[in-house]
């Protein structure tokens, strides 16, 4: 019988999880598992509930991002009364979404992943971790930590809370922005994206120029692809949009968000308690076979990156072209979600203040007139760790009858699996390993952000 080496918890991820990885009689690796308790009960406990509660009670799901379950449920409660918000209700609400991206995106490169790289992946756990860079780098930790508050407080001023908001109503949005916080949000921005354009120079500089060679390989799978594009032009979309799945190949369905159930199956294996959605549409099964895997894409930025035709805003635009000279279209590099999670970043700041700048973000109609009634609606925004769906039915009174969702970090669990399978078989031999090995197959799960 092989030995079982257990990685648990994994560190500096945004949950709960932890790796089995069993070693045959000679030490090799002969399977991994990813483990992760994933079940909240929040499909079966909004039962009942009138739909308007429901994006109040979704934001419990995630305390990292409850912007976006608050976002998408408002939407699938629109969609379920057939309400559509004025222009300056979804304005206001996109602006939300992306200030919250702003503050999350730093976050993970920085406070999670950043110690691994700025310290190296074999320095010692106990300083290899965001107080390590405060003492290794104590003013480029001043300044990122000074960063991501500014991007919560933006949100406290104008919507009242940064974490479990309420600001979002069926309809539209619950109070109008005022031009003197219409002005003070574009200077934030600025300032944020200033920070954003620095952020990727120097991940360029420390980490892809320096580790590009050595973790091209780490955890790094063959797979397709779904992410969020403008309806018209392709280009990269957070808030609205129309979903696109891609083959490994770089071929392309669109599709809207309210026939998902025609794509995206949802799979189940034995050991874990995670969904394992899979490209239903593609017709090939569900399979986690590293040598002839079927149905499985990821979400999240380098999924994002990769399924757009391009990026509205210019630098963002610019980092995105310099990417795709380097590693082509689909890239499929697993380190390279930290990449496309820095151009993200100079996306959404350079967004927001575009969004700012239009003069409808003021007007005070910010609310259609709504009301209880039976239907479905389906409502899907880009959340920071993947595509986000929530599929609510309600009765003739607007209360929920039947509720299914899809989590952002979900999309990515039987891709997660096999890049920590990818990167434990490449790294483990004849039953070696170190605390730098298992760091690297840890870094594997930490680049998709879970």
């Amino acid at each position: 019988m092989g030995k079982v080496i257990q990685i648990s918890p994994i560190t500096r991820i945004e949950g709960h999880a932890k790796i089995a990885i069993h070693l045959d009689d000679r030490g090799d690796v002969r399977d991994t598992f990813l483990h992760i308790t994933s079940l909240r009960g929040f499909e079966k406990f909004v039962e009942g509930r009138p739909a308007e509660e429901i994006p109040r009670i979704v934001t419990r799901i995630c305390g990292i991002c409850p912007w976006m379950h608050h976002l998408a449920a408002s939407k699938a409660v629109d969609a379920a009364f057939g309400v559509t918000p004025p222009p300056a209700g979804s304005l206001l609400r996109e602006i939300c979404q992306l200030l919250a991206h702003i503050s999350d995106k730093i976050l993970h490169f920085f406070f999670l992943a950043a110690p691994d790289f700025v310290l190296g992946p074999d320095a010692d756990y106990s300083v290899r971790n965001v107080m390590g860079i405060v003492k290794a780098a104590p003013d480029l930790a001043a300044r990122i930590v000074k960063m991501r508050q500014l991007g919560q407080m933006m949100l406290e001023r104008f919507a009242g809370r940064a974490i479990h908001p309420v600001a979002g109503v069926v309809g539209g949005f619950s109070r109008p922005m005022l031009e003197q916080e219409r002005q003070e949000l574009l200077r934030d921005a600025g300032t944020l994206l200033d920070f954003s354009c620095y952020a990727l120079d120097f991940a360029k500089d420390t980490v892809f120029a320096k580790y590009m060679d050595v973790f091209q390989e780490m955890g790094t799978i063959t797979t397709g692809f779904l992410g969020t594009v403008d309806r018209t032009s392709g280009a990269l979309r957070l808030y609205d949009g129309r979903q696109r799945l891609m083959k490994a190949d770089g071929s392309c369905t669109n599709f809207e968000g309210d026939s998902y159930t025609d794509h995206i199956g949802e799979h189940v294996e034995a050991w874990s308690f995670g969904k394992m959605p899979y490209a239903k549409s593609w017709q090939e099964g569900f399979s986690l076979d590293p040598a002839a895997p079927a149905g499985i894409y990821r979400a999240n930025t380098l999924a994002r990156i990769n399924v757009c035709d391009g990026i509205s805003t210019p630098r963002a635009q610019a980092a995105l072209e310099e990417f795709r000279m380097a590693f082509g279209r689909p890239a499929q590099q697993t380190i390279l979600y930290h990449y496309a999670r820095l151009i993200e970043l100079i996306y959404v700041c350079e967004r927001v203040m575009e969004l700012l700048q239009r003069p409808e973000v003021t007007d005070t109609r910010i609310r259609a007139e709504a009301g209880p009634k039976a239907g479905r609606g389906v409502g899907i925004v880009e959340a920071p760790r993947g595509t986000l769906i929530h599929d609510y039915t309600t009765d003739r009174n607007g209360c929920i009858t039947k509720a299914n969702l899809i989590v952002g970090t979900t999309h990515n669990i039987a891709p997660m699996h096999m890049s920590v399978k990818q990167a434990a078989t490449s790294l483990i031999r004849g039953g070696v390993y170190d605390q730098g090995i298992l760091n690297r197959i840890e870094m594997a799960v930490r680049a998709y952000d879970p």
